[in-house]
């Protein structure tokens, strides 16, 4: 839209010929390609608008050739040329146009408030800044159900909802909207207007809506005296819809969980199911319920706020639990307590307590009371004189009556402890005398109780430590200790170290023997040795070297019978050393380099296990076994 000879820009050529020589350098200019939309000017190459009002619309963008020639543009000249691109940029100069006069849109009536209803857009051929607009509702039916805002980044019209739609109320809503641009420039105002309306229908489509109460929320009173059964109040509810379904009710128990109340489902009238208490649940709040009997699924609630009036059912008792403490030197007429009451009531007119002395005890010689008119009493002392060995504690009864209709009152009883006080009043000792008696401490006490726990440990120690049972001689089966030789690189002292070994254990001849045999194998041979007669001769008739083998054999027939013995073999060494020994020697290695008459064939008798022993001294005589 520029106007006529507006200038685009300036082109220059150069020519290396020399300016001076005729015309050789001297160019001009003209347009080959781009009329009749630009022209150029001959000499200084500038490039102008030739047509005007120009739409970028339309086009937006124009390629131009422009030549440059010299020798004056006459014949014989050379010439070069160039291209120019043109590009035309927007402005407002074309208002927003709606597409259609009028639009129609359906919605539910469920439709939740601030949902998008629906979206319009005004076309407009401008772009960027000049394409901005915005849009308004000029008037419509239902004023406030709706409103309009623009979404910047479509430049589409939103239409929100911004009251609940309700079909029976109101089945549809004509809207007329307005689009107008943001931003209008003046040079082309004779263009306009910039803006344009339309028409937007809304139809409101019907569905099955839930009851709906007359009154949402409803307040009922009940005395707390009221007998079961008894009306409160009513709700009421109906069906929105055009079905006008039939409507029951009924309590939601998780409102009254201790079905305090009922509703009936046809009426809806609410009353008592169980005896009312003020004092412990002074207000209910339940929800009722409203179903459709049509469609169950249709619930509809309200609440049903019930408060539960007073009535004079609680006695009046003492405000707190009273420690009344008497000097033995008060004077008469000393008040020596002050007294209230407190009642779980709350009557209109608010409380009034009456105080008087029981009849028991109102014309007793120790104490009297004084009503103070202002829900208070004071306790006042008759006489003087009072001792606690004599009395150390009285008990004064005290009737409260209240104001309610009907009066109700109660006894409480006021304990009165006589006490030995100071000069200020300041009580020291209360309650009976108490006589004092020589013993122990509280700490001695309990030091003597902690030794006695001391030692009871102890003893469950011990006893806990001698009951376990001892561990087997008998080592786990993986571990194999036979042929296991244990060497001690002990030298004694011989037969004169008298320190080393005591004899006399060895020679013991007075030990009776069990002739039992081993578990196992029984052996034939009961002995090494061979005996003439049928019984082996006493220890005593033996000489030494036959006393030791004797003993070393019974030795080992109770290792064979003893149940606690390890099963395997073993080799136990009793040997002397030096010359001249009545015993002798005992070495097994000894015994093999001399003569001896011993049968060893009883080793064939013993079992597999001596099998090797059989081989090796069995059926043969010493001599060639040594060999």
């Amino acid at each position: 839209m520029s106007p006529l000879g507006t200038m685009v820009v300036q082109v220059a050529a150069t020519d290396a010929d020399d300016p001076t020589y005729g015309n050789s350098a001297r160019v001009v200019y003209s347009i080959i390609h781009g009329q009749p939309y630009f022209s150029v000017e001959p000499k200084t190459g500038v490039i102008r608008t030739a047509l005007p009002n120009m739409d970028r619309e339309t086009r937006d963008q124009y390629v131009l050739v422009i030549q440059a020639k010299d020798m004056v543009g006459q014949m014989g000249g050379l010439s070069g040329t160039t291209s120019v691109t043109v590009m035309l940029t927007d402005v407002n100069d074309n208002p927003p146009r709606f597409a259609h006069k009028s639009y129609q849109y359906t919605v539910l009536e469920s439709l939740p408030v601030q949902s998008v209803v629906a979206r319009i857009k005004a076309a407009d051929a401008d772009i960027g800044s000049n394409a901005e607009m915005d849009y308004r509702i000029m008037d419509g039916d239902g004023p406030g159900m709706f409103n309009i805002t623009t979404d910047e980044d479509t430049q589409e019209g939103v239409i929100i909802l911004q009251k609940p739609l309700d079909f029976e109320t109101r089945s549809g809503f004509a809207l007329r909207i307005e689009a107008t641009n943001r931003n209008i420039d003046s040079n082309f105002l004779s263009l306009g207007p910039f803006s344009d309306t339309t028409s937007v229908k809304v139809a409101v489509e019907d569905v099955n809506e839930p009851p709906i109460f007359s009154s949402p929320f409803s307040i009922m009173n009940v005395s707390e005296d009221a007998r079961v059964g008894t009306p409160i109040g009513r709700v009421s509810a109906h069906d929105p819809d055009t079905s006008g379904s039939t409507i029951r009710y009924s309590i939601d128990r998780n409102t009254d969980l201790e079905r305090f109340f009922n509703v009936d489902a046809s009426s809806g009238i609410i009353s008592t199911a169980k005896p009312l208490d003020r004092e412990a649940n002074s207000i209910h709040n339940l929800t009722i319920l409203a179903i459709e009997n049509l469609d169950p699924n249709q619930i509809g609630k309200g609440i049903a706020l019930i408060t539960v009036l007073d009535v004079n059912d609680n006695a009046p008792v003492f405000a707190i639990d009273y420690e009344t403490l008497l000097c033995e030197n008060s004077m008469p007429g000393q008040v020596i307590q002050t007294i209230s009451a407190v009642d779980k009531d709350e009557p209109q007119s608010g409380h009034r307590f009456y105080f008087a002395l029981d009849a028991t005890v109102a014309g007793n010689m120790n104490f009297t009371l004084r009503d103070n008119k202002d829900n208070t009493a004071s306790i006042l002392t008759k006489r003087g004189g009072f001792r606690r060995r004599e009395q150390p504690v009285y008990r004064l009864p005290v009737l409260i009556t209240d104001n309610g209709r009907p009066a109700l009152s109660s006894t409480n009883t006021l304990s009165v402890r006589v006490c030995d006080c100071d000069s200020d009043g300041v009580a020291l000792s209360c309650g009976a005398v108490a006589y004092t008696a020589t013993g122990l401490s509280t700490g001695a006490l309990l030091a003597i109780l902690g030794c006695i726990i001391t030692l009871l440990v102890m003893v469950l120690l011990i006893v806990t430590m001698r009951r376990r049972r001892k561990q087997p001689l008998i080592l786990e089966e993986e571990r194999d200790i036979r042929e296991n030789i244990v060497r001690y690189d002990d030298e004694g002292g011989g037969e004169e170290d008298t320190e080393a070994f005591d004899m006399v254990t060895l020679r013991n001849l007075n030990i009776i023997r069990d002739p039992s045999v081993r578990r196992d194998v029984t052996p034939d041979t009961p002995t090494f040795y061979h005996y003439t007669s049928a019984s082996p001769p006493s220890y005593r008739s033996l000489s030494g070297n036959m006393v030791f083998r004797e003993f070393i054999w019974e030795r080992l027939k109770d290792a064979d019978v003893d149940p606690t013995a390890p099963p395997y073999d073993s080799l136990q060494t009793y040997a002397f050393e030096g010359s001249g020994s009545v015993a002798e020697s005992l070495s097994s290695l000894e015994s093999l380099s001399t003569d001896s008459d011993q049968n060893y064939d009883y080793l064939s008798n013993w079992g597999p296990r001596f099998k090797k022993l059989a081989d090796l001294y069995g059926n043969s005589d010493s001599s060639s076994v040594f060999s």
